[in-house]
């Protein structure tokens, strides 16, 4: 509701306590076809400064079921950072320009990590 005030206190928490509040950034996983696809959607997501850092990982093996039948593909990783109140943005904008009919979403917490990079990361990504 008040972005702001959210980051206020999780600075707060952290000058106070020495330590990171878990669970205020996100990484997310989202697979792709190939790695020009790749690239282009985490331009796109930087631009929008959504994000504070996109990895885009070698070629992957993905086994899945796709209309009741087992498939395979060779895909891309793409490892999305970003706080935890941005993933909703960052789902609907990949969604938007993501080749698949039912693209791969998955964001997990971060349980803690150098305070270091977390500072750099919020000072990386705006306030929603």
């Amino acid at each position: 509701m008040y972005p702001g005030l959210r980051s206020l206190g999780v600075l707060l928490h952290a000058v106070l306590t020495g330590s990171y509040m878990p669970g205020y950034h996100s990484i997310l996983l989202i697979n792709l076809p190939n790695e020009q696809t790749a690239k282009d959607i985490a331009r796109c997501v930087m631009e929008r400064r959504l994000a504070a850092s996109v990895n885009i990982l070698p070629r992957t093996f993905t086994m899945y079921y796709w209309k009741g039948e087992i498939q395979d593909a060779s895909e891309i990783l793409m490892l999305v950072k970003t706080k935890t109140s941005r993933v909703g943005d960052v789902v609907k904008y990949v969604r938007s320009i993501h080749p698949y009919a039912n693209p791969e979403a998955l964001s997990f917490p971060v349980e803690d990590g150098s305070q270091a990079y977390m500072k750099w990361m919020d000072d990386a990504i705006p306030d929603d």
